[in-house]
């Protein structure tokens, strides 16, 4: 793999980043764009270190790769907006690039390498809650006109801590932004872990017309479905239906969505 991918050894200690850190002042016009898009990233301990270096990578190897330029160019305008947080607690929001316009193979490449070079952060629990919560903050300062607005949300564990992700998730639809999943479910389900996490994601995360969730089983699958999930979103227009998922579990059963905290609240005696 790519150099950086062994600086994740020198990862920095979990923080706090406020509302003022993240604000992205904006300068001159607002730009039109086919896609705002902001790539939420997990980066909770649950995560190893070779999975975050692989979901790192998976953005970065999507980003250089010609099938999503080409997406991007084929689009009515023929640019996207996209910006990259990670993210993990209540508390714990960074911004890893902040937004970018992208254009041009050259855009995007330059996109990848940035991506690249960035230190990745780590922090305690899983807010997905607060994960679309900071996304959708982004999305109202972001200095674009798009013609879509869209959350896409990778973690590989359900929400433990914040508010419920429901109500997170359905604010975000009220304001027509859409979220898409990319599950991570390389282990199997323990301790603060639940089983069929795809199912979660898809009842309890992901909304709008044509939401869909990709699920990652193996690694080998990262960079394939990474690169997957954002042709889509860049490239097609939202289906009306339910929400879609992927290769998902078949097990007929709705997940629960509060599932994480009732987990967490077991585990720690509470």
């Amino acid at each position: 793999m790519r150099r950086w991918l062994y600086g994740l050894l020198s990862l920095a200690a979990a923080g706090f980043v406020s509302a003022a850190a993240l604000s992205q002042p904006a300068a001159g016009p607002p730009e039109e764009v086919d896609v705002a898009l902001v790539l939420a990233v997990d980066v909770s301990f649950s995560m190893d270190l070779d999975e975050l270096a692989l979901q790192r990578n998976g953005y970065i190897e999507a980003f250089r790769s010609k099938p999503l330029h080409d997406a991007i160019a084929k689009g009515a305008i023929g640019k996207i907006a996209v910006t990259y947080f990670e993210w993990a607690g209540g508390h714990f929001q960074h911004i890893v690039k902040p937004w970018t316009i992208i254009d041009t193979p050259a855009s995007a490449i330059a996109f990848a390498e940035e991506l690249g070079e960035a230190q990745t952060r780590r922090g305690r629990r899983t807010s997905i809650s607060a994960a679309i919560d900071t996304a959708v903050q982004l999305l109202e300062q972001a200095n674009v006109t798009p013609m879509r607005k869209v959350i896409d949300i990778s973690g590989d564990g359900a929400n433990n801590d914040g508010r419920p992700v429901t109500v997170a998730r359905d604010e975000a639809a009220a304001k027509g932004i859409s979220i898409n999943g990319l599950p991570v479910m390389l282990k199997q389900a323990s301790y603060f872990d639940i089983d069929n996490l795809d199912v979660y994601y898809k009842d309890c995360v992901v909304t709008g017309p044509g939401a869909f969730v990709i699920p990652i089983r193996e690694r080998h699958q990262f960079v394939d479905a990474t690169r997957t999930k954002l042709i889509r979103e860049i490239a097609e227009m939202p289906r009306d239906g339910e929400a879609v998922v992927q290769k998902a579990q078949s097990t007929g059963n709705n997940a629960s969505c509060l599932a994480g905290e009732r987990q967490w609240r077991d585990r720690m005696g509470n």
